[in-house]
């Protein structure tokens, strides 16, 4: 058993097809074949089942994968480590982190960097929620975690801040109508809302803000995306809860913040022994990820703040 074969069954995977994996790859068919079965002999059985039009794990397979993913990955960090140990000028960061933050605090601070630093280059994996994400960061899919805070994580932890939500509303809303800049969430208690889905990490930030506030809300609609529910809610479908920092330009809604605030809180963590690279990037996240509270409200009609520069 090797780690090119690991390699080759990794990108079979990835790519669902020994054809694309090869041309991936750049080796032959039959040599990337070869690799896999040699890699199947060595674990005692086959890894996939070869099928006319797609090639799927065996159960055999499923149980190896997650083995093979932390092996290959571990090499890469070598590899990285040796390439540019102890340099902040040069390299690669992975930063996984979940869907609702991608689209806030992560872009303002790798903006930042790569204003700094532009030969460091990232690549990012996206989740719906921290219990996935968490498992995938024990398998070393990530250098660097950009989440809430997660269960039971063991290793080095880092608090970065506090995010705030607001009321996303449509401009004809008659809250907005008054000239509101803030609200009471019990205002809305009668209303459906624009959900997320239970899976969806900012679900149980919604559910407590309620709760805080004397009821359940009633869903007009659930959905998988922050984004989305940001244009649902403009849109007039009912109101919603979301980071400040995802709404784009060009926004045509109004946003309104509750009363008490809304927030949460914000970390980032990595395995054991970070490199400098990740230690100062996450500097970097702390500083885009702290509220001032001397904001101002956004209104309606006033261009709200871009996600790049949260």
């Amino acid at each position: 058993m090797t780690l090119r074969q690991m390699e080759y069954l990794l990108a079979v995977v990835d790519e669902g097809s020994f054809t694309r994996a090869a041309e991936r790859l750049f080796v032959s068919q039959p040599a990337l074949s070869h690799q896999v079965k040699a890699l199947e002999q060595s674990v005692g059985g086959p890894l996939l089942e070869r099928r006319p039009q797609a090639v799927h794990l065996t159960p055999l397979g499923r149980a190896f994968l997650p083995h093979a993913t932390a092996a290959v990955r571990a090499a890469e960090d070598a590899r990285r480590a040796a390439r540019a140990v102890g340099q902040l000028e040069s390299g690669e960061l992975r930063i996984a982190t979940l869907h609702s933050i991608a689209l806030g605090v992560v872009p303002a601070a790798i903006r930042a960097w790569r204003l700094a630093h532009p030969e460091v280059s990232f690549e990012l994996y996206e989740y719906v929620n921290i219990e996935e994400l968490a498992d995938q960061m024990r398998l070393g899919v990530a250098d660097v975690a950009v989440t809430t805070r997660p269960r039971g994580w063991e290793g080095p932890l880092r608090t970065l801040g506090l995010e705030e939500l607001v009321v996303v509303l449509a401009v004809d809303d008659p809250l907005v109508a008054e000239g509101r800049t803030t609200l009471t969430v019990d205002l809305l208690a009668d209303r459906p809302w624009v959900l997320y889905r239970p899976e969806n990490g900012l679900s149980p930030v919604v559910n407590e803000a309620c709760a805080a506030a004397g009821f359940t809300p009633r869903a007009a609609v659930h959905t998988h995306h922050t984004a989305t529910a940001v244009q649902l809610a403009a849109a007039g479908l009912g109101p919603a809860l979301v980071p400040e920092n995802v709404v784009e330009p060009g926004f045509t809604g109004a946003l309104l913040r509750p009363d008490p605030p809304v927030r949460r809180e914000l970390v980032a963590f990595t395995r054991d022994d970070p490199s400098p690279l990740v230690a100062a990037f996450s500097d970097v996240l702390a500083e885009h990820a702290v509220i001032d509270p001397r904001r101002p409200s956004i209104l309606p009609g006033r261009q709200p703040r871009a996600a790049a520069t949260a």
